[in-house]
This record gives C-alpha cells, structure tokens and sequence, in this order.
C-alpha cells in the first residue's frame, strides 16, 4: 500500500500542487529518458518554489531515536555540466538494452552486454570533480529493468511495526538530502591484478570511479518512519533487493545488506536516492531509484531499488556472499568452494580502503626533451579516496622506487559533513623537474587517509581480483622521433579491457600468468564451424550425442562411457542447451575439460535457443508408460514442476517430502537405481542436485523423498549449510520443485540382474557401503529385491553415520533385516554412541568390512554411495585389500 494522507503528514499548498502535477507526469513504457528528465524539473521546481516543505513525521523507536529534526537541503556546489547522449550506441542495438542512449566513448569492458564500462581516464580527469552523468562509470549484472516512476513501488519489511510499500511520489514527501559523493567500483584497477594472474572478474582499469551529485531521503528516515525495532528485539541488518533480472535459473535479482547500525546512523548519510546530478536517474544508474552508501564500495549500493527487509541476519542473497569478498591469495575459485571460504564473514569488503592513482602524464604521452623543457617543471597530476568518510591526508610520489618520498599538493573540493565524513575523492598534484624525470625509470605515488592507512608497495592478488590499491607506477622510457629528437614516453600498468599497452603487458618479467579458471582457445586453426540449431537437435542418441554450452557446440559421445554420472547425465541433455544445468554441477575442471570435446558455434541467437522439442519427440514422450501400462511421469528432456502434497518431520533434521504427479494413474517412470534432477533457484543462483526417492514404480500418483536437512552454523567448514536441503525444507504444501530424469549408470532389473553403463551384469552377492544421506539408493535397490519373494540376491549394507539419531530410514531396515534372511545390515558410528549400542564404532575401516562383508568373487558387487572422502580414502581401498575388483566397485 500507499501513504495515506492519514498518515502523520505535515500538508501545504504548494505539495498539493507538487502531487497533481507528478500524477500528470509519467515514464514512457518504453524507459524514454526524456520523459524521465521533464518529470524531474517538475519535481525540483516545485520543491524549491515551496517556502515550506511537507515531510512525513518520523517515529521514533525504542533504540534509533531521531537526534535532530529534519534539515533543509544543504547545496552544496553547482551540478556537474552534463553531455547530452540521445542516440542508441550501434553496439547496443540487438541486445535488451536497445532503448538506452550510451556516450560512444565509453570504454566497454564486457563485450556489448552486459553493459559494463569505464570513461577513458583522460577523459574523467577532464570533466573534473563532479562526472557528467553520461560518463559515469557502469556496472550491470544484466538487462536494464523497463520502469515507470508512477508504477515504482518500494517494499519495507521485515522487523518493522508498520510493514509499508511506497510510491516514488510517497518518497519525495520526506526531507531530502543532497550532498556529493564518490562511488568506486571494489573491481578498480583489477586489470593489474589479471595481468598477474587471471581473476574471475573482467579488466577494469583506473576510472571504475566517478563521482555526482546524489538527492534522496535518508534511509534512516524511511526506517523510523516504518517503526523499525531496537536491536534487543532482533534489528541486526538491513536487507535490499533490486529489479534487475540476471541470468541463472529462471531469474534471479541482485541483493546484499548492511548492519542496522550503519543504516540508522545519520553520519553516514545513507539515501535512497532518486536524483544525479540535479536530474533523475539515468536508466544505467538505476532509475527511478537507487542505495547511496557514501564511502562504500558501489557494489553494496543497490540499483532500481524495490525491497527492504530489516532482518536478524546478513542477506542470503547469492550474489551477497559469492561477489564483494577479498580472500587470501592462496584461495582460487576451486578452494573457495570446496572450502566454504564465499562464507566466511572476516573477507567481506564494505568500505573502500585508499587508493591512488597518476593520471598525468596520461599513458602513451609523450614528452620533448629540448633546451626549453629542460628548464621547465612537469606538473604531475592524479587522483586519490577513502573510504567511511576518512579524509585523504597525504599523497606522496617517489621518483626512486619509494627510498625517498616528495609530498604533494592536495585539493579537496568538498567542504566536510557536519559529522566531519569525506564522501568524495580528491585530487593531488607536484611540479617535477623535467631533468629529474630524464634521470628516473618511474613515477611512484601512494596516498594517506586520517587513520594512517596507505598503500601496499606491491599487489596482493586475490580470486576476485578486488580492492587493488597497490603503488600506482607510471614508467618512464626515452624514444627517438623521426626528427631525431628526444622524448621521454609513459607507461602506465595497464589499459582498460581488452585494449592493448601498459608496463605490465609489455614486461618480459611479468608476462600474464595461467588464467585462475581457463578460457581456453579452441585447438581448430580454421574459422570455427558454424553450427545451426536445427543440426544439434539431431544429436540425442549414445551413437552421437552433442550438448550446447554458452552458445558452443561440444560432441561428448566420446566421454559417455567415462562421465562419473554415467551416459545419462549427458544424454538427458543431448542435442539441447544445456548451460544452466552443466554450470549448476560442475566445476571450473570440468568446465575446462569440456573443451576437448567443442566442435563448433552455435548459429543462432539467445532467443533460438528457446525452442521447444520438435512435435515427433514430444508425441514420442507423451506416450512413454511403464510396464504396468501406466503413464510415466518423467520427462528426460525437461524439467517439470511436481507439487508438494504431504511433508512429515521424521526428526529434528530430517524430513519425508510426498509430491503429486500429473494424475493419480500416473507413476514416476524412474528405474531402480536410477536418480532425479530437482532444481531450484536459490539465494539468485540456479541450483540442480541428484535425489534418489524412496519410492518406486509400485506407489501410484505420487513420488516420495526422505532428506536430511544441513542448517546453517551446524559444521564450521560449511557455515551457510546445504543450500538446497534448506530449501526443500521451506517447502510449504502446494509449493512445488521442478524435476528432470531419470539419469543414473546402474539400473536393478531383478533377480540378481544389474545394467552397469547399458552392459548386462548377473550377481548372487550386493555389498553396499553408505554414509549418510548416500543410504536413499541403496535403500531403493534393497526395496526391489526384499519385495520380490523370488529373489534371493543377498545383500550387506554396511551403513555409517555420525550418531544414532542420524541414521536415515532405520525402522524400515531393521523390519526388512527381520523379515529377510538375504539381508544383513550392520551399523557404525563416528561420533557419540549410547552406552547399550550393539554395532561397530568409528569410520569404515579394513578390518570393519572384512568381518562384515564377504569376500569380492566374480558373482558380487560392490555399491557406494556417500561423501567422497569416505568412498576414496576408506570405502575404495579396503574393498580392493578384500578381493573386490575395482571394475566391481560401483559407486552411485
């Protein structure tokens, strides 16, 4: 809802007029900026024609009591003069962003889209200390949202008394607030570090910084307004959430939080922001409205802003925990996730640290040396910031590789806060004698703030490639010109992008490491094959199987024998597109695997790749039935939602979840000892994970899984839990999870019969070894065989977990193990046991499946299923110590 006008409102004439006019004013549908900028000389003009103000009555908590009442604006300087771009880059044309004018000479640093750029550093140091709007830097993790100012809506949530949604028009009746502010991507100057060794960002140069003049209201007011709580009751972090749609999964936006504490804090001038540089929002900053955290880094500042949450925890949000972090240096992308490190709360980056950089003499400029510059001074320019409104103090430059230091002269343009913060960055210059210059090898500058940080002589690398601050060194070199005359050139450490030149380019010294996660070049010395569509879509079967990944075409035939998931994991994606299911499950290894098997390009654009199975192949699968002549409800070749219609809590961590199926004829369709593909997008991030149900082809109209819950904080390494049993767990009734299969390389047909990778194998004995959850696929093969009194394959399950009160689907195997003399199962537990405990205790061992699995023969079988530590380091070795061919050892 709305701002009622029975809200504790303050009214005059002149907002009265200010409401009729926004309400005959609106965006264009189609995101026209013109519009947008009319609608705010409506907007400004009638709040400054208005001798007094109407605002909203801001309430006060328990805790975050209002200190002062509300101020006018304090203007603070002129607005930056602005470059007026009306015409749609050519580079955009074609993409989602096609409605958008772009200054032509911004430097693009991820291809035409997503739009992410920087203004060429001369070109910044030019407009001066407030960016035009058109050359402000960018940073887009996806399409730019469509909005219209009437239709905006701002959600506030969570631990506040009056839960409220705001119109853009409720936002104006606050007080605003206009102060001018550097925002600072965390990724500049990361270029330096890929020169180094590759990151997993893309090459930001020195301008990923720019800095305009932002109006808004506090985000402090909003949140008395809202009756936010104290502390004591839970208030801990702010969370926020954008419209931008990203890729992965179905949608998923962009989001992240601050601590309460910062958020109600009036010193740090925290705005929801609706203006730039006395204008409204361009659609790239974020328009109709946006976070302003001033001496932050602009990855914590939320674009088109449309819900915050007040929360006892850090947002959950992917792009919270998996962006915005400095991890060791030791730490690539593999560690990071094997590890837990994304989690970890010591790594994450909120303010900026300080930083400098020298921008005259600008890169590739070139200097006379002559009788006349001889006696001349070089005034050497640049930049320098902080962060959390610490005041840059100091610069310095060297001309001897730090063994003495020059101070230089430092302007701020800005006049503090009343609180004394810096919210903008500040410029430094030093005349240099150009003989001194001729005499040196490089400029060196480093920078101070009020706390007596300053930069590090050398770059430390990390994964993501953020918050480089190290000595910024322009080289110094002397070339002849074709006039035989002397000049000294420069070199700066890089050029944004892709574009070519720096120092560190060109020294033999440090020549660009292996990329962190390898972008490796097809081995084809021709022009790639172009491949159409319509020709991959041919290739599903196991005599030629081809997938398509991020618009590259891969021929995997030749690996369907040696995929650990078996040939299914790759078939049931055969002659499709299979990006979003192959980065949810595999790693950056595989990832660079796959390219042994590319073939060629995909001819065809995003949307094309959008189309729907060919007629035959849908008539095909809408006829599979089961042998029973049921209709089978699988669909190998997509996901289809299945709704949750039965959820029962078997202990404190584990739960039976029951789902229904198209119809109540209907059966699942999945062969014994095969798995399902369930997929979610969780926390932005799209999300697929093999179950095993413990139902069967027997059960009618449903479909059953049991699963453990991992929760957060529970294991130090893992401290944000198991993502997707979480979100199974948050399932209610009627929700629904979309599944995909069946996909497996072990199939139990009966009576001792098994299909291993589609090869024919008879056994008289199964062993299996478990942990875990890994007991679900051993309990569906140890279903079929105990409920065929025909069957007399035998079967030991050696079954491990941590306590007691972990085993998973005890009872069932108890009653199986009393009721069937071809079943023996034997307990171990690793940690606690209770003192009348009557099976074995600690980890799989040798000596453990030597007393209670028989020996390996030709007619046995050895099945695993559990944590690969426990299947390669004990389960693996002991079995072959035990007569166990490791052709026999199988693992699910």
């Amino acid at each position: 809802m709305g701002i009622s006008l029975d809200s504790p409102i303050l009214s005059n004439s002149a907002v009265g007029k200010l409401d009729t006019d926004l309400q005959s004013k609106k965006m264009l549908p189609n995101g026209d900026v013109h519009s947008c900028k009319v609608l705010h000389e409506e907007v400004s003009s009638a709040f400054r024609g208005s001798p007094v103000k109407k605002i909203l009555s801001i309430s006060e908590t328990e805790e975050f009591d209002d200190e002062e009442s509300a101020s006018e604006d304090e203007k603070v300087m002129g607005y930056a003069a602005e470059i007026p771009i009306t015409k749609v880059d050519e580079r955009d044309k074609g993409t989602s962003d096609d409605w958008i004018p772009r200054h032509p000479e911004l430097v693009r640093l991820t291809g035409r889209h997503p739009f992410n750029c920087e203004p060429p550093l001369a070109t910044l140091m030019e407009a001066g200390f407030l960016t035009p709007t058109s050359l402000h830097y960018v940073r887009n993790h996806g399409a730019v949202p469509r909005a219209s100012w009437d239709d905006w809506k701002i959600e506030i949530s969570g631990l506040v008394k009056r839960p409220t949604t705001f119109t853009m028009n409720d936002i104006l009746r606050f007080p605003a607030r206009e102060l001018p502010v550097t925002l600072v991507c965390a990724g500049n100057r990361r270029k330096e570090e890929n020169i180094v060794k590759q990151s997993i960002g893309f090459n930001w140069g020195a301008a990923a910084v720019s800095t305009s003049i932002w109006r808004g209201v506090r985000l402090c007011d909003i949140l008395r307004h809202c009756g936010v709580v104290s502390r004591k009751k839970g208030a801990l972090y702010v969370c926020f959430e954008g419209a931008e749609i990203l890729p992965g999964g179905g949608g998923s936006t962009y989001g992240t939080s601050i601590t309460i504490d910062t958020a109600m804090d009036k010193a740090q001038d925290v705005l929801l922001a609706y203006q730039q540089n006395g204008q409204c929002l361009e659609p790239d900053h974020g328009f109709p409205i946006r976070l302003i955290i001033p001496g932050y880094i602009g990855g914590r500042m939320v674009k088109w802003l449309n819900k915050i949450e007040v929360t006892t925890q850090e947002s959950g949000n992917y792009y919270h925990f998996h962006d915005n972090r400095v991890l060791p240096s030791h730490v690539d992308a593999e560690t990071a996730k094997a590890e837990g490190w994304w989690y970890r709360p010591d790594y994450i980056i909120n303010q900026l640290n300080i930083n400098s950089a020298i921008t005259s003499p600008a890169h590739g400029e070139a200097l006379p040396v002559n009788f006349s510059t001889l006696q001349e001074s070089y005034i050497v320019k640049g930049y320098a910031y902080s962060g959390g409104g610490r005041k840059v103090t100091r610069v310095e430059v060297s001309l001897n590789d730090g063994k003495s230091w020059i101070l230089c002269d430092l302007k701020h343009p800005e006049e503090p806060t009343r609180y004394g913060k810096y919210w903008c960055w500040c410029f430094w210059q030093i005349n240099v004698d150009v003989l001194d210059l001729l005499k040196c090898k490089e400029i060196v500058v480093r920078a101070w703030d009020a706390a007596m940080n300053t930069q590090p002589q050398h770059l430390i690398w990390n994964v993501m490639g953020m918050m480089n601050n190290c000595w910024f060194r322009v080289k110094i070199g002397i070339t002849k010109s074709e006039d035989n005359g002397i000049h000294l050139t420069f070199d700066h450490p890089t050029q944004p992008g892709n574009q070519t030149g720096g120092w560190m380019v060109k020294s033999e010294a440090q020549k660009p490491a292996e990329p962190l996660i390898k972008i490796i070049e097809t081995k084809v010395a021709a022009p790639a094959r172009q491949i159409k569509l319509s020709e991959v879509r041919k290739h599903q079967k196991a005599d030629s199987c081809w997938i398509i990944v991020r618009n590259k075409v891969y021929d995997c035939t030749p690996f369907l024998d040696d995929h650990p998931g078996g040939a299914d994991s790759i078939l049931i994606n055969g002659g499709t597109d299979s990006t979003e299911e192959f980065d949810a499950i595999h790693s950056a290894k595989a990832q660079a695997m796959l390219e042994e098997y590319y073939i060629g390009d995909l001819v065809a654009s995003k949307d094309d790749l959008e189309v729907e199975l060919v007629k035959d192949e849908k008539e095909d699968i809408a006829k599979l039935v089961s042998s029973s002549g049921r209709p089978v409800a699988l669909n190998p070749r997509e996901r289809l939602p299945f709704r949750l219609i039965e959820k029962e809590t078997l202990s404190h961590d584990v739960r039976r979840l029951r789902f229904a199926l198209q119809s109540e004829n209907h059966v699942l369709g999945l062969p014994v000892g095969k798995h399902i593909l369930l997929s979610a997008t969780i926390n932005g991030k799209f999300c697929m994970r093999a179950y095993t149900p413990i139902s069967n082809d027997d059960d009618v109209g449903y479909f059953e899984l049991v699963i453990k819950v991992y929760y957060k904080n529970a294991h130090s390494k893992f401290p944000m839990g198991g993502l997707f049993s979480q979100y199974l767990d948050s399932l209610r009734i009627g929700d629904t999870i979309d599944v995909k299969g069946p996909v497996g390389h072990i199939v139990y047909e009966g009576k001792g019969h098994f299909l291993i990778n589609g090869k024919s194998k008879f056994v008289k004995k199964v062993s299996m070894l478990a942990g875990g959850t890994g007991i679900t696929p051993m309990y569906q093969v140890i279903r079929a065989i105990v409920s065929d009194p025909e069957d007399q394959t035998q079967i030991c399950l050696l079954y491990s977990n941590r306590n007691e009160g972990d085993i998973m689907l005890r009872k069932e195997l108890d009653t199986w193990q009393q009721q069937h003399e071809n079943l023996k199962v034997h307990f171990t537990l690793t940690g606690a046991a209770p003192e009348d405990w009557a099976f074995s205790k600690g980890r799989i061992c040798e000596a453990m499946i030597k007393e209670h699995i028989p020996e390996g023969c030709e007619a046995s079988l050895a099945l695993l299923s559990g944590p690969q530590e426990l299947i390669q380091s004990a389960c693996l070795p002991s079995l072959l110590n035990h007569k166990f061919d490791k052709s026999i050892c199988l693992e699910f």
